[in-house]
């Protein structure tokens, strides 16, 4: 293998697949990344045996192969060679690598090609494509909500299936909770999309997901199993398992007798919770919120730290209540809304609440209250 590519475009590509891997590896082949030189360009993959990342590099390939290298360690040599730079990349003695870049010269200890596991093809039965800027939508709107408790490790991810809604024909809806918060975004399903009965997207692959996404535009292509994901962007691949289990009937913690509706502007009340969670204790970072007529008052305190209060103008006229939220939760309900307004509808101080953006129905939170 002999191959010459440009230093910022190998800084890129090996930036996106290093990410895949590890930082610490049981298994040695893990932590290097597969690079194979054919007539059609070079690829780089890495894999977690159940993520893989694939990238496509424009290069000369003066003679076709493939090697392993230790992806960090070849990421931060690349990563230091000066701007511009062209990089030779060759097979050495044995199982080495050999990089060349100017007057700089690096050999680096390789394992064979052959110990680099391949993740299956199966059968992926539903494509569709969705626009980045939807896909970009669909994790940001409800990844804050994955659980990172690994016992209940059917909540670590976004849920994603095909439904049936009120009238406006098949839904895409994405859903993610950890048990304190539920986030539910859904928009109008693609025509090839209709009828994926649910899978649950692991949260590494959400999250390298939407690292790719900032530089992609255009359409990306999904291809669904009941097993596997993969996301196909302009040069890149990514290909995961799915979490095998059971998402929990996320429809029967949605409550629908909330009788309190409560408008208020998303950016004063965000900026007055965080200001008065200050006092809050650090572990529960509890705060009450009581209203009255058309006042709300934001209160907080602590053994420790004092005490804090802040009034709010809102648009209310139920009965009074007196409610308590951890307040980081809110924060990240809150900071979801795009518009102006937020609409909370209550029942009492035991029951979840519901929260959506005033403008927009397409996104809907709940979010369970706490003792205070």
């Amino acid at each position: 293998m002999k191959v010459v590519l440009e230093r910022n475009a190998l800084l890129k590509t090996l930036g996106h697949v290093q990410s895949v891997v590890e930082k610490r590896n049981t298994i040695p082949i893990l932590a290097n990344v597969l690079i194979r030189a054919e007539k059609g360009g070079i690829s780089f993959t890495a894999t977690d045996m159940d993520l893989e990342m694939n990238e496509k590099v424009a290069g000369d390939v003066g003679k076709p192969g493939a090697r392993t290298a230790p992806a960090h360690t070849l990421y931060d040599i690349v990563r230091k060679l000066p701007e511009g730079a062209q990089v030779e990349l060759a097979a050495g003695e044995g199982n080495q690598l050999s990089l060349a870049s100017g007057r700089s010269h690096f050999k680096l200890g390789c394992l064979p090609v052959d110990d680099f596991p391949q993740m299956a093809e199966g059968d992926l039965a539903h494509h569709f494509t969705l626009s980045a800027v939807d896909l970009k939508t669909i994790i940001d709107r409800t990844r804050f909500a994955m659980s990172v408790e690994e016992t209940r490790y059917y909540l670590n991810g976004i849920f994603l299936h095909t439904t049936r809604a009120k009238g406006d024909g098949s839904v895409l809806r994405a859903v993610a909770t950890d048990g304190h918060r539920l986030a539910r975004l859904e928009m109008p399903a693609p025509n090839e999309a209709d009828g994926i009965a649910g899978v649950i997207l692991p949260r590494k692959t959400v999250n390298e997901v939407r690292k790719l996404l900032d530089e992609a535009g255009g359409d990306i292509s999904v291809s669904l199993s009941a097993s596997k994901a993969r996301f196909g962007f302009d040069s890149i691949v990514v290909t995961s398992k799915l979490i095998d289990g059971t998402f929990p009937d996320y429809e029967r913690v949605i409550p629908t007798g909330n009788d309190k509706t409560l408008e208020i502007d998303a950016r004063a009340f965000a900026a007055a919770v965080d200001r008065v969670a200050t006092i809050s204790s650090e572990k529960s970072r509890a705060i009450k919120l009581s209203l009255d007529n058309n006042l709300l008052t934001l209160s907080a305190s602590s053994p420790d730290a004092g005490s804090a209060t802040e009034e709010i103008e809102v648009s209310y006229k139920g009965e009074s209540i007196e409610i308590g939220f951890n307040a980081r939760y809110l924060l990240d309900i809150l900071a979801q809304v795009e518009g102006s307004g937020a609409r909370f509808v209550m029942a009492d101080a035991a029951s979840p609440t519901v929260v959506q953006d005033s403008s927009d129905a397409s996104a809907l939170y709940v979010l369970m209250p706490m003792r205070v």
